[in-house]
């Protein structure tokens, strides 16, 4: 079994699980101050390095570069209400990818037969990706179905998602629509993508063309969200997505 350094310092209410193999960090919010039993044990099914981190008036500056360093991280898991079976994930968009920029919200619903099943992970964040459900944020990845093994971890998930954006698999989609303007339209999928990143993943590509076609549609009665989906689907024709939204 991998030993796990405990390490004590500032800031009350929060905690940060730092990957023993790779630096990644994993930021945990939680309102009891010790080293729970449960915690540790979240840590070793983990495979990660536990620090809490405490309120200390002498270290302010330690303070700000720990928050900074979390504020940073690539990929990130909370616990939700002290549960060690509903996680929230965080990822950031991968370099180079539509997604770049943007940070992209999980539900991670760990079962009891875990590590010997996979995670429930799904999107709560908005996106447009071939291989995830622009309705209901379902994903489409071998690991988290028959391709999972017990010795995979939350850290495997994380990083296999980021890959996921990086490289999608249209031929295997959740999402079919997704898949045929990705394979059909390259670049009307990746302005697409790059503008549901600005929207819904605080990502920093603003388009203005697609911007006006939705207010276009928004002047009309037609709820923002539901324009974007129509407008995405048809590629930007104004024409089929006006008629869809009307008349569908």
């Amino acid at each position: 079994m991998r030993k796990h350094n405990l390490a004590m310092c500032l800031l009350a209410s929060q905690t940060l699980i730092h990957d023993c193999v790779t630096g990644i960090p994993f930021h945990c919010k939680t309102n009891d101050l010790e080293i729970s039993t449960a915690r540790i044990e979240f840590a070793r099914k983990h495979c990660v390095a536990v620090v809490i981190i405490r309120h200390v008036p002498l270290l302010p500056s330690v303070v700000s570069i720990s928050l900074k360093r979390v504020a940073k991280c690539a990929i990130k898991v909370e616990l939700v209400n002290d549960s060690l079976t509903e996680l929230k994930g965080e990822i950031a968009g991968p370099p180079d990818t539509p997604y770049e920029g943007g940070n992209f919200v999980l539900e991670i619903n760990v079962p009891e037969t875990y590590p010997f099943n996979p995670p429930k992970v799904r999107f709560i964040t908005k996106i447009w990706h071939p291989n995830i459900s622009s309705v209901t944020g379902a994903i489409c990845l071998d690991i988290l179905k028959d391709q999972w093994a017990a010795a995979m971890t939350l850290r495997t998930v994380l990083l296999s998602l980021q890959a996921l954006l990086s490289a999608a698999e249209p031929d295997d989609p959740q999402d079919a629509v997704v898949a045929k303007q990705y394979k059909e339209h390259p670049e009307m999928f990746r302005q697409t993508a790059t503008h549901w990143t600005f929207v819904y993943a605080g990502g920093p590509a603003k388009i203005p063309d697609l911007d006006d076609k939705i207010r276009r549609l928004t002047d009309m009665g037609i709820e923002e969200h539901s324009a974007r989906v129509a407008l995405s689907s048809y590629n930007w024709d104004l024409e089929r997505a006006t008629e869809h939204c009307l008349f569908s």
